[in-house]
């Protein structure tokens, strides 16, 4: 019983370094046959650079007034032009980035670990615990995610806090039962029962022999949760909610240029691009991780 335990032991850690070693093949694989994945990829990244480094490259205040540069076209001096108040597009939209990087990337982070950890132990334990947490879910998913969203900014008040605690209600339950399902199957194999007979914890138990099982089916769903977010703090910007005048938000620069657009297109044009790329490209992302992990399996 000790060795078979001590092998199961290191049996992740095995997984680990052979997953590592087929990486660049899986990868080269994934381009050859699905090249947008990788491009979706590629694009997200390359989302995630310009709104971690490009707010220090950028030579205009992104809330700063020029009434004497209103509503310029794109130029040298202003790639994307100029809005309304002669702000510089270019530079609220990278601004705008980092602000939907930071608020929907941190709310589908805490919405994944929690589903996780709840979709861990009501898989595994099922039971009446089981039972009342998907009542729960089910009652919670069937509410429209902008309504529930909507009540919540005017219980909790208008704030980018509150948004975030929306994202996380409103994702909690989904990942809840995507963990769960995977669980359901996974609890049922020899090595986890050799697990319970060995005398593991139930600690020991989820997050070391279950969890590396979810791990890669979950990466795929908090890629979905992410883009979904994405278009839910874009939705709300477009209504003002959830973000401060003059901040910079995409869905808000979007609402400002209904006004100009037919004058101006160039600020209704840009700010939608910013959106539906991005959004595109994360769920490209997404199918990229779902080709993997089917490579990995079948491999």
């Amino acid at each position: 019983m000790r060795a078979t335990a001590r092998q199961r032991q290191t049996q992740p850690l095995q997984i680990v370094r052979l997953s590592m070693a087929r990486r660049g093949r899986l990868l080269r694989r994934l381009w050859h046959d699905a090249p947008l994945s990788s491009i979706g990829a590629l694009g997200v990244i390359g989302f995630l650079l310009l709104a971690l480094i490009g707010p220090y490259l950028t030579p205009y205040n992104p809330t700063a007034n020029s009434l004497s540069e209103r509503n310029q076209p794109p130029s040298l001096a202003h790639p994307f032009g100029t809005d309304n108040f002669g702000r510089d597009i270019l530079s609220r939209i990278i601004y705008g980035g980092r602000n939907i990087f930071a608020l929907t990337g941190s709310a589908t982070l805490i919405a994944v670990g929690l589903g996780l950890v709840i979709g861990l132990y009501v898989g595994y334990l099922g039971g009446w615990l089981d039972q009342i947490v998907m009542r729960l879910a089910d009652a919670l998913l069937a509410l429209p995610s902008l309504l529930l969203t909507l009540v919540l900014l005017g219980a909790l008040g208008n704030s980018r806090f509150t948004v975030l605690v929306a994202i996380v209600i409103l994702y909690v339950p989904i990942v809840t039962r995507v963990v769960r399902s995977v669980v359901l199957d996974v609890k049922t194999k020899a090595y986890i029962e050799a697990a319970e007979i060995g005398g593991e914890s139930r600690f020991h138990i989820l997050f070391r022999e279950i969890m590396p099982a979810v791990l890669p089916t979950l990466a795929v769903e908090g890629a979905l949760r992410f883009s979904y977010a994405i278009f839910l703090v874009a939705s709300l910007g477009f209504l003002g909610l959830g973000v401060a005048r003059p901040e910079p938000d995409w869905g808000l620069m979007v609402s400002e240029a209904r006004d100009w657009y037919a004058l101006s297109p160039h600020i209704l044009f840009f700010p939608s691009a910013a959106i539906v790329v991005l959004v595109v490209c994360v769920n490209l992302m997404a199918d990229g991780l779902r080709r993997l992990l089917e490579y990995s399996e079948a491999d």
